[in-house]
């Protein structure tokens, strides 16, 4: 690569000649010195994803200042999180690119803990366990074990710090999975060179490198064993060209990485966030020429665009492999192009060097119509928000087109070089997400149900012929330990349909199966075309004579069929036959939720009282309505009291 350019954030290259790295500063600059930082953090937020690298940390440095209630105020979509950042060593340098990371995903850092591994995960009255606290963030570099070595030391003396040390930080993650809040993010820790090399023969090298692996796969298995531990491997960051630590921080202030890569952990971080926060990408839309295959497919023909085995065709199959990759773990795939649909379709058909095929996308849009405008229709046939999708072009004009129309769209502008498309597609990691379900796989499978729903339903005469034929089922029963994955994430994921927006973790799912007195209701839903699986969720309990919703939450993949009206009926009707006097139901408003704001008004339910930001419903059970007639429900666990 030519040297005089710069790299930014999320593969975008430019030349310090035209640099929009410059003027993204620049106007970084310009909202500082007009003071207005905090009320602009969205337009930050997206001026930092054309920052270099190297201007991170200044970023982070002038957003570690802002009021948070100055920022959510102006912008309600922004999200504040709590987190205590702690570690073996110096751990300050990490919040500043954390600070930029976070204020790319709209997340907002406020920064806490003493920022020592020990004090904080050992001490019961630390941030550590604070209910305020959303994620503990525990920065291990290669000092955790060189510190209790020796000056003359042994692979043998190294193994058995590294047993020490590795007893230590598990049964640390331990006490935090049972009595913490919020999640606990581990990193491995890398064998630097400086180190291995201390040992001057080969053999010796090869069994420290051993012992250390061993250690490190440890760690990770934390993230299987510990419902509230995610362990980052830091050795994946490292195939890129970073380097690992600068020996005079490392000595002189006890910082154990450098900046470089301490920005690409704060990636790293930000991605846990945003998955916690509800906010990872569901839907990929993809651009076809010189971005799915090479060529133009109008001008070329089906049989002249490139695709596979060898030179530029190869890394546009390579492309396609790593689409397809995505795509079997539920990420819903799209196309959005410029072209005659007939083509599209006897292209991806024909070609027997296409890795990807008609079936595997939930939807294609070949039309010649503006780009922002085909993604909003997806957008809209899918049921989806446009802040779930991702548009990759390679075109600099469509990429801006949908920026500017489309804020909400995360946008993606791949180069002409296709050898590096995988790389600019998965740089902002936005479809991580913190565990993946049987759900999850099966998404693409429902979305293809959801064409066929909105075929017949097309043919309907009138909404009730079209419910009546669809043969919806609903099934109501109490989550197992296979489900309880799938509770936490509709929690972590659902936006519309969340009446107080509760975020939970498997930890807080299985306290709440656990609590007395309260109670945890699985929704499982299927028709005529297909099974969806658990789409909803209801967090109840009893207390003072009423049954009390904390929260209800359901798929948006349901919506409109009567579900969530069913849901509630059953809810009142457990509660009478408990000999209950009241529901009592609770709704808290967000900006993705007010479309449901009078959901319990219509259902029969009064308004009690305002408790700060939420609004509490109660129901009197004087008159309990009636099921949806084209719903079969079935409630395994509505048991009469005797």
């Amino acid at each position: 690569m030519d040297q005089s350019r710069i790299r930014c954030r999320g593969g975008l290259v430019v030349s310090p000649m035209t640099s929009a790295a410059d003027q993204a500063w620049d106007r970084v600059r310009a909202l500082r010195d007009n003071g207005r930082l905090a009320t602009a953090y969205a337009e930050v937020g997206a001026l930092a994803g054309s920052l270099p690298e190297r201007r991170q940390t200044a970023l982070g440095q002038l957003l570690l200042g802002l009021d948070p209630n100055v920022v959510t105020a102006s912008d309600p979509m922004v999200t504040a999180l709590n987190v205590v950042i702690t570690g073996n060593g110096t751990t300050a340098p990490l919040k500043a690119p954390l600070a930029a990371a976070f204020a790319r995903n709209r997340l907002l850092l406020h920064p806490r803990g003493q920022g020592q591994y020990v004090n904080d995960l050992g001490d019961p009255g630390s941030d550590v366990y604070s209910e305020q606290t959303d994620l503990t963030m525990c920065l291990l570099d290669p000092d955790l074990i060189t510190a209790e070595l020796a000056a003359v030391w042994t692979p043998a003396d190294c193994e058995r710090v590294l047993r020490s040390v590795g007893d230590r930080i598990h049964a640390l993650a331990a006490e935090h999975d049972r009595a913490g809040t919020g999640t606990l993010v581990l990193t491995t820790v890398p064998l630097p060179a400086w180190l291995a090399k201390q040992l001057v023969d080969f053999q010796s090298r090869a069994r420290l490198s051993l012992v250390w692996r061993e250690f490190n796969a440890e760690l990770l298995r934390l993230a299987a064993e510990l419902s509230r531990c995610i362990v980052l491997d830091l050795d994946v960051l490292l195939t890129a060209p970073v380097a690992l630590d600068e020996p005079r921080m490392r000595v002189y202030t006890q910082a154990g990485y450098s900046e470089e890569l301490l920005c690409r952990i704060a990636d790293e971080i930000a991605a846990v966030a945003r998955a916690l926060c509800g906010r990872t990408k569901k839907v990929l839309v993809l651009d076809l020429d010189g971005t799915l295959w090479g060529g133009v497919l109008g001008d070329d023909g089906v049989t002249g665009v490139q695709i596979g085995p060898t030179g530029p065709g190869d890394a546009f199959r390579r492309f396609q492999r790593t689409v397809a990759q995505l795509g079997s773990q539920g990420i819903l795939l799209a196309v959005c192009s410029k072209n005659d649909e007939h083509l599209v379709r006897a292209a991806l058909a024909e070609r027997a060097e296409m890795v990807l095929r008609e079936e595997d996308f939930v939807a294609i849009v070949a039309n010649w119509e503006p780009k922002d405008r085909g993604i909003a229709g997806l957008s809209e046939a899918l049921n989806l928000g446009l802040d779930s999708m991702v548009f990759v072009d390679d075109s600099a004009f469509e990429c801006g087109l949908v920026r500017e129309h489309l804020p909400q769209v995360a946008v993606i502008e791949v180069d002409s070089e296709p050898t590096r498309h995988v790389e600019q597609l998965l740089a902002d990691d936005w479809f991580a997400a913190l565990r993946l379900t049987g759900e999850d796989r099966a998404r693409r499978g429902s979305y293809q149900a959801e064409v066929q729903r909105d075929s017949f339903r097309s043919t309907s005469s009138s909404l009730q012929e079209y419910l009546d034929g669809l043969d919806t089922r609903v099934e109501i029963f109490g989550p197992d330990g296979q489900d309880q994955a799938r509770i936490a994430q509709l929690t972590q994921r659902t936006n519309q349909f969340n009446m107080s927006t509760i975020r939970m973790d498997l930890a807080q799912v299985r306290t709440a199966l656990s609590e007395p007195g309260g109670d945890v209701w699985a929704v499982r839903s299927g028709d005529r075309f297909g099974e969806a699986g658990i789409v909803g969720v209801v967090f109840h309990r009893i207390a003072d004579g009423r049954l009390h919703v904390d929260n209800m939450l359901l798929s948006c993949r349901v919506f409109g069929r009567g579900v969530e009206s069913a849901i509630v009926r059953e809810v009142l009707a457990h509660a009478a036959e408990q000999g209950l006097d009241r529901v009592v139901a609770r709704y808290r408003p967000t900006p993705k939720n007010g479309r449901f704001a009078r959901f319990y008004e219509e259902h029969g339910f009064v308004v009690a009282q305002p408790d700060g930001d939420t609004t509490v419903w109660v129901h009197d059970l004087a008159e309990l309505p009636s099921h949806p007639a084209h719903l079969t429900v079935t409630n395994q666990l509505r048991r009469p009291t005797p």
